[in-house]
């Protein structure tokens, strides 16, 4: 079934055009990634998904139902969750309450701190530590273990392993994998190898369009097809 469809999407930032017509699709149990350059579109498409930057014209459809123009929490309601490149936790909240507030209606919420403390042991030892004071990687996790717990049907999720140490990005790639067997993934990510081990299928965008897509399975981080949209 197809959980997630993106058709013509042309979104823009006052003035600037910057998706140019990106149509994608996301089916329901599958990890989709977007690759490409920084400043191509990736995080727009995402921002255009939520409704955070409606398209001026094209069409976001979820389920079937098109949800263009919609406000973001109908979207969030109808299990569509996000995961920020820049986290946005909450500073000032403990480790453990950052946690409980992203637990719809409170629902489960022994349930859903087992669940992060579990995926990242790291939480578990600073659970009454402020989010703020923690390092960057474990901002990460706390950002990763929040949208994990959402009980999503489709989660964003925007570059997360982004200036984080090789040995955090194994535990977020590892926490990833382990949420793609519940909930569906349409993930930026600009680690290559990284998204084509994650990912069932990528779309490549560059400069607003999506200009390649193909089967991550059969397609190396090596790919000169891809390499040419990714360097610099």
């Amino acid at each position: 079934m197809t959980l997630l469809e993106v058709e013509d999407a042309h979104t823009y930032y006052g003035e600037s055009h910057i998706l140019e017509g990106v149509s994608l699709e996301v089916e329901e149990g599958e990890v989709v990634a977007l690759v490409g350059r920084n400043g191509v579109g990736k995080t727009t498409t995402l921002r255009t998904v939520l409704q955070l930057t409606p398209p001026r014209r094209g069409t976001v459809r979820l389920r079937g139902e098109d949800v263009t123009g919609r406000e973001t929490h109908e979207i969030a309601d109808r299990g569509v969750g996000w995961i920020p490149e820049e986290r946005r936790i909450f500073a000032q909240l403990s480790v453990e309450e950052n946690v409980r507030v992203a637990v719809p209606d409170g629902r489960a919420v022994g349930a859903a701190l087992d669940r992060a403390f579990e995926t990242f042991p790291d939480l578990r030892d600073h659970r009454s530590r402020d989010a703020g004071t923690l390092s960057g990687g474990q901002q990460q996790m706390l950002a990763l273990a929040r949208g994990l717990v959402g009980d999503n049907d489709l989660l964003l999720v925007d570059e997360p392993s982004e200036g984080l140490a090789p040995l955090i990005v194994e535990r977020v790639a590892e926490a990833l994998a382990d949420a793609a067997e519940d909930t569906t993934l349409l993930l930026v990510e600009q680690n290559l190898p990284l998204a084509l081990d994650l990912a069932d299928r990528f779309y490549v965008i560059d400069n607003g369009s999506v200009v390649d897509e193909g089967d991550a399975a059969e397609t190396s981080a090596d790919d000169e097809r891809l390499r040419r949209y990714l360097s610099a």
